[in-house]
């Protein structure tokens, strides 16, 4: 096989792969890092109708309020806690944040 074949065989799978995982309803929750959880992390979770393939409480918080709040911070992070499943833990990716939607707070 040559290169460009492996490299769209790869493509093909992985893309398959993340449309798998968004139709049995995994999702994909960032947590960017705050007092509560210093250093962030990253979420695979089932269970959560209703949130985006990336998301993120402050996402979540600006959809639904029309801002971010430590309070609402906390309220969605909490309750992804407790209503999903997680699947997995991993370390905070900005990419990841970046993509969920949550809108860029300074400092």
């Amino acid at each position: 096989m040559t290169v460009a074949k492996i490299l769209c065989v790869v493509f093909g799978v992985a893309i398959l792969a993340v449309g798998a995982a968004w139709a049995a309803g995994v999702r994909i929750v960032v947590v960017q890092p705050i007092g509560a959880v210093p250093d962030g992390l990253t979420v695979l979770v089932t269970g959560l109708p209703g949130l985006n393939l990336i998301d993120s409480p402050d996402a979540i918080c600006q959809r639904k309020q029309g801002g971010v709040s430590l309070f609402c911070r906390g309220v969605t992070a909490g309750a992804i806690a407790k209503n999903g499943h997680i699947i997995a833990r991993l370390p905070y990716s900005g990419f990841l944040f970046r993509l969920s939607g949550a809108p860029q707070l300074v400092n």
